[in-house]
């Protein structure tokens, strides 16, 4: 099958879903009210354009700058390591997050205080900062080892060491401090405005820039490293660019968006059921869709129709995530 093909479903698939995203909410708005609002219309109701623009179209373009980046990022973890199990999240960046951003919050109770006050920018900050401290140790790290799978045992190690202090952090602080990091950690997709937006725009384009310029690398990983060095690929510079987009990939994400699960390690998996190939040059753009299509898809059935309440987006790329998973562990023991 010819990748335009797939490609067409994937664009055709992430518009109606942008559509249907749009749509729902607590305040019901009439789908031909809605076109005309892309469409720059004028509406029977103005305060429908507000909401649209104001509150639901920023979360829907909050899902696909996510989904893509998150793609991305886990599909160059997938191909660095040539593990089908790896994630967005193996380097430790996410945990780093977590460990900075319960500092901000929890750490108050334990004499601890970064900043003042919490808001928005403030977790972002810190949660951008604590990938970019576990980032510096791994970027080290990748200049000094020559295996990939000692980097990958020592970034599940970081990841645990700053998961333990979080829980220290937990267990001595305030019920209302900690009842506002567990809501962070659920992950959130409709707190952004237009300015943040923009932020995480440039960090998805650089973020993806970096990955395209790695694609030959990427490649070439596949096939194992003694083959990448044959082709003329400098391994260590290669790795260290690898490393740095997916770290810019999913420490943006993670601090705008909270930690999400599951969408960097299913959608390239799901991509390439679709996609049959390894290319690089075609995977790329085509999980960055897939991404985008999965996290529209995954708030879009966390919304409860008529209702204000919203589910936790993270509960519901479980629920897509965990099945496959246990279908590459299955498939993987199969061949072997």
């Amino acid at each position: 099958m010819r990748p335009t093909y797939p490609f067409a479903f994937l664009i055709i698939l992430l518009a109606c879903l942008l559509v249907t995203n749009l749509s729902i909410g607590a305040v019901h708005i009439p789908l031909d009210q809605l076109i005309q609002i892309l469409l720059g219309q004028e509406v029977n109701n103005d305060v429908w354009k507000n909401i649209v623009w104001d509150f639901r179209m920023t979360k829907a373009l909050t899902c696909i700058l996510a989904g893509s980046a998150l793609a991305i990022s886990g599909l160059l973890m997938q191909t660095l390591f040539r593990n089908a199990l790896a994630g967005p999240d193996v380097l430790g960046l996410s945990s780093g997050a977590s460990l900075a951003v319960s500092l901000l919050i929890l750490g108050q109770s334990s004499g601890i205080v970064l900043l003042p006050a919490h808001s928005t920018w403030t977790i972002a900050l810190a949660a951008g900062a604590g990938c970019a401290l576990v980032f510096v140790v791994m970027f080290s790290l990748a200049t000094k080892l020559r295996d990939n799978v000692s980097l990958l045992i020592v970034g599940l190690m970081v990841g645990a060491g700053t998961s333990s202090i979080v829980s220290v952090l937990q267990y001595s602080s305030r019920a209302e401090d900690l009842q506002t990091f567990i809501i962070w950690t659920f992950g959130s997709l409709g707190s952004l405005n237009w300015n943040e937006i923009n932020v995480l725009l440039i960090i998805l384009l650089v973020g993806s820039l970096l990955a395209i310029l790695c694609v030959k690398s990427l490649n070439a990983w596949l096939l194992g490293d003694n083959y990448a060095s044959s082709i003329g690929i400098n391994l260590k510079r290669s790795r260290v660019i690898i490393i740095l987009s997916a770290s810019i990939l999913t420490g943006g994400v993670t601090a705008f968006c909270g930690p999400i699960a599951f969408v960097g390690l299913a959608v390239p998996h799901l991509i390439k059921i679709i996609i049959k190939t390894h290319n690089h040059k075609i995977l790329i753009p085509a999980v960055m869709i897939g991404g985008s299509v999965l996290l529209l898809f995954c708030d879009t059935v966390s919304q409860l129709p008529g209702e204000a309440k919203i589910l936790p987006v993270n509960a519901i790329t479980a629920l897509i995530g965990a099945p496959v998973v246990i279908w590459v562990i299955l498939r993987n023991r199969i061949v072997i």
